[in-house]
């Protein structure tokens, strides 16, 4: 595999493949591309958190014209399924069906209404009359676990494998591990720090809410073209959860406004198909921006204790940490995320002498929780990031010292992190830059300008993974055409990250050719190899992976057609710069001039490869805060926020770095402004744009972006992923950066103005 310095088309800032669709506005979304007679799905939702339908009346709502159908729970099949977009078999229960009759949310669907226009629908929708048991719900995720009410008393709850669950008690998932004895490791530290965080529901907010259309094409199977980040997953739901053959199921992914890992989630595209299903006709649902942020998947609640143990060197000796996880209604995603709150926390410090991880994930009678880029990584992270920060208050530290003595390195056992080794790994060199660029020397711990305000600086580090190892899979297929020019077939879904584009780059440095000769095509779960999906950081090092394997393999097809056509031997040829040449003679032939022959009474030069891992090697970064802090009225203004990452060799430069400032926003949002508060009933405060307050660009302080790439064998051209650990920094370092400031922590995520102001006046 090429070094660095030997690429030429990969570690280049090549543009989007499809930024002039994107920028001239042209037609490639979802709702675009839906054909005019589509139906239009409608939900009736519960206004109770937990209540079960006593009768149901839509005879009115029927009688509406345009109505097509109105379906309740005895109208759709009564099979227990998961939303969650996850390799099988998924590590999420089977707690779901499309309708149920025992409502456990605010929002959970009640009925499905298709008829042929907007106004009709909601027409039908006031006019279905439904008679509610109102029950007691269970609202606070601390009171949850063995509450007497249960929140899913059913019989036929169930997951594919063991993970400690115990409905009767509320307990979706029960994990334990641990090295060395953590105790007895913490009893021996000459200081402790406990200390317990709190991050809120944060809501994905991407632009393109949850939509999906429908339609039966004319074979008799149902097509469906969701906003989804994981197509094969959507297949195998579906099927599942309307109980016909996956063959019957074909889908296909056009572009996607954004995910965030909300699109993991099957969370529209069984209401469209089982119209479609059962009445034949095209149908298509697209949530408004208050269903996807009422009733969508957003962040899991966490609450995190900590425990940091050190001697008074600094030198950290054990970890202890407990998470409860709030899965809300149902259990989407919530076994696999709260793992990640511990084990990707802990390994960043890598002398320890032991650690102990223990979580509990309970149901309760809120939102349903999914997948946020960070995944679980990022409660985790905010917790034991601030409190180390903590223990180097306590010990008369600087923060970056302690972690410069701590910090995981290269070539270290992992024990928190499943035993891997850490096979590349410059978080120093990212700690040491990033000291640089804040001017961390000069600005620590604060200044007092002559307004009154006080500036103050505060870091954090961070680490995620590279897919999920052993268990998901990248898949490409690469044929060559006429004049030469390739046609790339991937399952994995560009949701604006780029990866159409960086992995046609891939495949363009392995066959020699330049990046435009490779056309990148849209995943067709009929025509594309299989992939897991884009989740979990892993399209750049998995199915980057793939892409890899499939152009070394088409390399030895291609010499092998060029030795059919010239009657050449196979060892006396190079392949090179889109050619093969004949070593003895010197004679060379390109592609163009092979593609056309092969097609035509040759051997069609093509190939198809997947790829898997047995590890996942995290990359690394660390961030850092400087604000301003008005102690009169305790507003936080972030001033400048600067990173530097660690994610292997950048595919292409300029996508990274727009990846690592969008994660940084979205970080710096969790940090100040975006908050989740539910009323007295279960409902939801922040209903929209309005209450829910992402950063808008006039919000966000200059952000600067620097890489200090390692090199990672298992990865194509020595690259990791980026995806997720960009988001993972901004609510420790600005939470640090505001206790050197004022002394004052706030443990609770979003820091609010409200919040500083009454802890510098209780202090």
């Amino acid at each position: 595999m090429k070094r660095v310095e030997e690429l030429r088309v990969v570690n280049q800032p090549i543009r989007k493949k499809d930024y002039r669709a994107l920028v001239t506005g042209q037609p490639v979304y979802t709702e675009d591309l839906a054909p005019r007679d589509c139906l239009v799905v409608k939900l009736l939702r519960s206004p109770h958190a937990s209540a079960l339908v006593d009768t149901i009346d839509v005879s009115r709502a029927k009688l509406v014209p345009g109505v097509a159908c109105v379906l309740t729970w005895q109208d759709v099949p009564k099979i227990r399924y998961t939303q969650a977009g996850q390799s099988y078999p998924e590590g999420s229960p089977y707690d779901r069906y499309i309708l149920d009759r025992r409502l456990r949310y605010v929002g959970d669907p009640v009925a499905i209404v298709a008829a042929e226009t907007e106004e009709a629908a909601d027409k039908a929708l006031k006019l279905i009359k439904v008679k509610y048991e109102v029950l007691e719900p269970v609202l606070d995720f601390r009171a949850s676990l063995d509450n007497p009410v249960l929140i899913h008393p059913e019989d036929d709850w169930k997951e594919l494998y063991e993970q400690g669950a115990d409905v009767k008690r509320n307990l979706l998932c029960h994990e334990d591990s641990a090295d060395g004895d953590c105790e007895a490791v913490l009893a021996d530290c000459d200081v402790v720090v406990d200390e317990t965080y709190h991050t809120v529901a944060d809501n994905q907010a991407m632009m393109e809410t949850f939509r999906a259309y429908s339609y039966l094409d004319a074979f008799g199977r149902l097509n469906i073209v969701p906003s989804t980040q994981i197509a094969f997953h959507v297949r195998r739901i579906i099927a599942t959860a309307l109980g016909i053959p996956k063959s019957k199921v074909r889908v296909v992914k056009p572009r996607i406004g954004g995910g965030f890992g909300a699109k993991q989630t099957v969370e529209a595209e069984p209401y469209p198909a089982i119209v479609t299903w059962l009445t034949g006709r095209p149908a298509m649902i697209v949530y408004t921006r208050e269903e996807t942020t009422t009733c969508g998947c957003p962040r899991h609640e966490m609450e995190v204790r900590v425990k940091v143990g050190a001697n008074r060197d600094g030198h950290i000796r054990a970890i202890s940490m407990y998470t409860l996880s709030n899965a809300g209604a149902y259990g989407e995603h919530s076994t696999t995320t709260v793992g990640l709150s511990g084990h990707k926390a802990i390994s960043l410090y890598g002398k320890l002498e032991a650690y102990h991880f223990v979580a509990d994930v309970v149901y309760t009678n809120l939102q349903p929780a999914g997948a946020f880029r960070g995944f679980g990584a990022t409660q985790g992270i905010h917790a034991v990031e601030s409190a180390v920060d903590e223990l180097a208050h306590r010990l008369g530290m600087d923060p970056a010292v302690i972690r410069e003595q701590n910090l995981v390195r290269q070539g270290q056992v992992m024990p928190s992190y499943f035993g891997e080794v850490n096979t590349s790994c410059n978080l120093d060199r990212c700690l040491a830059r990033v000291k640089e660029m804040i001017d961390w020397e000069e600005k620590y711990p604060r200044r007092v300008l002559p307004n009154g305000h006080i500036r103050a600086v505060g870091l954090a580090m961070a680490m995620q993974g590279s897919a999920i190892s052993g268990i998901d899979v990248g898949g490409a297929t690469l044929k060559v055409n006429d004049e030469g020019f390739v046609n790339l077939l991937i399952g994995a879904a560009d949701m604006g990250t780029g990866c159409d584009t960086t992995l046609a780059q891939i495949a363009a440095e392995c066959l020699e050719i330049p990046a435009e000769q490779v056309v990148t095509a849209q995943v067709d779960t009929d025509t594309s190899p299989y992939d897991s999906g884009s989740y979990a950081s892993s399209t750049a090092f998995l199915t980057g992976g793939a892409v890899y394997k499939c152009a070394m393999e088409l390399i030895e097809v291609i010499r092998a057609e060029a030795c059919r056509q010239k009657g050449w031997q196979k060892e006396d040829t190079d392949y090179h710069d889109g050619l093969v040449e004949h070593i003895p003679t010197g004679e060379r032939i390109t592609l163009a001039e092979l593609a056309y022959p092969s097609e035509c009474g040759g051997k069609p030069m093509f190939a198809t490869a997947n790829h898997t891992c047995p590890n996942s090697p995290p990359p690394f970064m660390t961030g850092a805060a400087e604000i301003d802090l008005d102690p009169e009225t305790g507003k936080v203004t972030l001033v400048e926020y600067d990173a530097v990452v660690d994610c292997g060799t950048t595919l292409n430069p300029n996508l990274a770095r727009v990846q690592t400032e969008g994660g940084l926003v979205q970080g710096i949002g969790m940090a100040l402004t975006e908050n989740v508060r539910y009323n007295f009933d279960g409902s939801l405060v922040e209903r929209n744009f309005l209450q829910y307050k992402i950063p808008t660009r006039q919000d966000i302080c200059p952000i600067n972006v620097e890489f200090a790439p390692s090199y990672e064998e298992q990865g194509p051209f020595g690259a990791k992923s980026i995806g997720e650990v960009v988001i993972d920094t901004p609510c420790p370092a600005i939470a640090n950066a505001l206790e050197n400031a004022c002394g004052v922590r706030i443990r609770e995520m979003p820091i609010t103005a409200e919040k500083v102001w009454w802890a510098l006046n209780e202090r």
